[in-house]
């Protein structure tokens, strides 16, 4: 199985953030699919789910990811979410041997950690959830299990980069309008007339830094490695559907 991981974090954590590869799905969800609102199979998705906790060294019923919906909204939990899971996008925990996770195809996963205070989070930031305020949301929840913010490392996983990310007029004056007008650098001429590239990693590491945690970057792109599953890239293929990688971070038990 192909797992990126930082050598930020220490050795009181277990995390990864789990590539496409080394799962059960197949076709165009191969082949480690852990996206439950995906079209796959449900038990298949579940068994790659399984198999990437195993790989943290953790049973298989110790994962918690939301119901994800490009919100601010971070929740505490203590335990796997049983029934229907919480319409959020970001999950916070200080439970030893419980994996809080997300799963992305382009947007940014962002795991946290302060391993002194024992406690971990896992969020969910597409320009949306960035400029809404769910990594400030994920910070403050994590405050209040004990964390400190100075404490606390910030990791992003792989995310969509600004050469691969391009949007239109509008969708660039929506940001703005949200971040205000320093969001310039954000955003470069794009290829065609009136189009942008939007650095969707930059974004999110300048809200972590502005947040007072210290921030890492994987710096992997998901649409042009084909490791990853990548929601554009699919689209510009006219695939049906597209599987989404797990990123998932626990306290050792």
């Amino acid at each position: 199985m192909d797992v990126i991981r930082s050598g930020a974090f220490g050795e009181a954590v277990a995390h990864g953030f789990f590539t496409r590869n080394g799962g059960h799905s197949a076709g165009i969800y191969a082949s480690l699919n852990a996206g439950l609102g995906s079209g796959d199979d449900r038990e298949t998705v579940i068994r790659n789910r399984t198999s990437a906790l195993e790989v943290l060294g953790l049973p298989a019923d110790r994962l918690a990811t939301p119901w994800q919906v490009h919100s601010p909204v971070a929740v505490v939990t203590d335990g796997p979410f049983e029934g229907e899971r919480p319409k959020a996008d970001a999950v916070v925990t200080a439970k030893p041997g419980l994996a809080v996770g997300i799963v992305t195809a382009d947007c940014g996963p962002i795991l946290f950690a302060d391993e002194e205070a024992g406690v971990v989070g896992a969020a969910h930031s597409g320009w949306k959830g960035a400029v809404t305020g769910v990594i400030e949301a994920t910070i403050e929840a994590m405050e209040s299990l004990g964390a400190r913010r100075a404490g606390i490392l910030a990791v992003l996983g792989p995310t969509i980069s600004q050469a691969s990310y391009e949007i239109g007029g509008e969708r660039r004056d929506e940001i703005l309008a949200a971040i205000g007008p320093h969001g310039d650098r954000f955003f470069e001429a794009g290829r065609v007339e009136g189009k942008f590239q939007f650095d969707l990693p930059g974004l999110i590491l300048s809200r972590l830094t502005a947040a007072g945690v210290t921030a890492h970057d994987v710096a992997l792109c998901t649409y042009g490695d084909e490791r990853f599953y990548s929601y554009r890239r699919t689209t510009h293929r006219s695939e049906a559907d597209y599987g989404r990688q797990l990123s998932a971070i626990a306290i050792r038990g």
